[in-house]
Formats: C-alpha cells, structure tokens, sequence
C-alpha cells in the first residue's frame, strides 16, 4: 500500500495538520509521500521531506498554485492518486475545499474527518455531531480521505526524503482569487494552541472580548469564539470553533459565557482539560466540562487574569 498526503501550507510554512496527516498515513502501512503544490515553496518542500516516515516529495512549484485553488489543484491529485491507494488530506477548509473534487474526477467516495483507521478499508468517523460513531469500509480503488487532525498526533521531524520537481497543469480560469482576509495575531493559530480561551454570545459584544484577549495573554493562549459570537459580528469567522468552525483538542480549553450548543461541542469535547464559566448552572457546557464555575464572567475574568499577574 501507497498513501500520497496533500501537504496544507501558506507557501512558506508546512501547516502542523500535515504533520498528524503523515501519522494517519503511516499508520496504514507501507510507503507515504508528500505533494507540496504552490508558488515560490522549494522551503516548504524542504521541511516536508524531514517528516518522519516519508519517501518522498513531489513539488510542483508554478504560478497556477499559489492560492491552492481547487479547480486547478484537483486534476493534478487526481492524475497522481492513480499511482497510490490512499490519497490523505486535512480536514480543515484546505481539505474540504479540494478533495470533494478529486472524489468527484476520480469517481469515488470521500470519506470525511476520521478519527481512527482500523484497516487498509475501515476507518472510524463521527457523525451526528459527534454524537455518534461510524465505522465504515470502502471498496474504491482509491481512497480517499480527510482527516480530524486531532485524533492522530503529529509526526517527528527526524526524516530524510527525496525531494522531486514534477509539473503541473495549465491553469483551467474556473476560478480567480480575490482576497482573503485574516485576522493578525501573534497569538498561537487555534488548531495548534495548547491553550485556547473562547468566548460565546455571553461576551455581549465584540468589545467585551478584550476580557478574553488579556487573560490569553496571560496564559500564551490562542482565541476562540463560539458560532453564536462570530453570527453576531463580534469577532471574525476564524476565530470559530465548532463543527463548522475548527475542530481543536488542546491541552486546556476555557468556555467563557458559552453555552454549550452542539455544533460548538463537536469542535472541542476532545480537549484534554475543560474549564467553563458561565452564569447559567444549567448550561450543557457544564455536562463536559472538567471544572466549572457558576458566576458572571465580567466579574470572574478580570479577577482570573490579575490573578496570573501575581
């Protein structure tokens, strides 16, 4: 067995859900390759080739990849995945953005966010929210497969691939980049913090999370928000957790004035350490959480974080 991993990047650094990637694909056993497609990356080829357990890195270095638009990055995984028998991606938006259309040229069925692989054709899946567990087999040729990066950990950096330029396609003009708009932060990215602090509709408005911001400081956390917070406008869309945000599992998760919808739950039951604050004791936040804490968050928050200054 041959598994091909599509490597998630910015052009200049190799993103940590590669790393988990290569783990999942490892675990299927036989070889691992990677495909670094997109501008000016021979670095993040580089780094791609140290992953522990890969034979090797396919580049494709052309202006067409810049954005890793998936009309122009699909047909090249697809022409490539005829050569292997798990073709493994992220399930992040890079993920879900490309591979949908690869299942689609390839004529197979994607199987989405798994969190465990038992066989060359079983793996394990949530569904429902993640109120529910799936096990399925697929009988394609190809599989094809994103991952929940947080059930699998991330590989080592102690590997030594060979590295290969190989060409692309023309650019298809299905589609055009515009913008794309990020919030700045030297805060740690969400799906790798250690430490997340997430505020809910409780926070009452985008101001109020400058509470939040000073208390991640503290801790060298990152940001996060529930949907009900990002719906009302009170931080950007990347800041959201969830099912239909980003799925996270850090060692400490800290729930301010989040109620606890479902949706939000399946982006981060799976942390090592729950802590929520809500004034609400009926709040279903507090059925998972590991430590709770019953009282107003304007009150709670502020004392928390001077707390730390000590």
């Amino acid at each position: 067995m041959d598994s091909l991993v599509i490597a998630e990047h910015d052009n200049k650094e190799l993103k940590p859900s590669t790393l988990n990637t290569a783990t999942a694909a490892g675990s299927l056993g036989g070889t691992v390759d990677i495909l670094v497609a997109g501008e000016d990356c021979t670095h993040v080829a580089d780094t791609a080739a140290k992953v522990s357990g890969t034979r090797q890195v396919w580049l494709i270095d052309a202006p067409e990849y810049k954005y890793q638009l998936a009309e122009n990055m699909a047909p090249i995984i697809a022409d490539l995945a005829k050569n292997y028998s798990h073709v493994l991606a992220p399930s992040s938006t890079f993920g879900k953005n490309i591979m949908p259309r690869v299942a689609a040229l390839m004529d197979v069925q994607q199987i989405s966010d798994i969190i465990s692989i038992d066989s060359e054709d079983i793996f394990v899946r949530p569904i429902y929210a993640g109120n529910a567990i799936a096990t399925v087999r697929s009988l394609d040729s190809v599989k094809l497969i994103t991952v929940r990066t947080t059930a699998f950990k991330a590989a080592e950096m102690n590997g030594n691939a060979e590295c290969e330029t190989v060409s692309g396609k023309a650019n298809l003009n299905l589609s055009e980049f515009v913008k794309r708009e990020l919030s700045a932060s030297e805060r740690p990215e969400l799906t790798a913090a250690k430490i997340i602090v997430s505020g809910g509709r409780g926070m009452q408005n985008g101001e109020n999370f400058i509470l939040l911001e000073k208390l991640a400081d503290k801790l060298g956390a990152a940001v996060g928000a529930s949907r009900a917070a990002v719906d009302a406008g009170f931080v950007p869309n990347d800041y959201q957790v969830g099912q239909t945000g980003k799925i996270v599992a850090p060692e400490l998760y800290i729930a301010v004035g989040i109620s606890g919808a479902i949706q939000h739950l399946a982006g981060m039951k799976d942390s090592k350490v729950i802590v929520a604050i809500n004034k609400d004791e009926d709040a279903p936040i507090f059925q998972i959480a590991d430590f709770g804490l019953v009282g107003d968050l304007f009150k709670v928050v502020p004392e928390l974080t001077k707390e730390l200054d000590k």
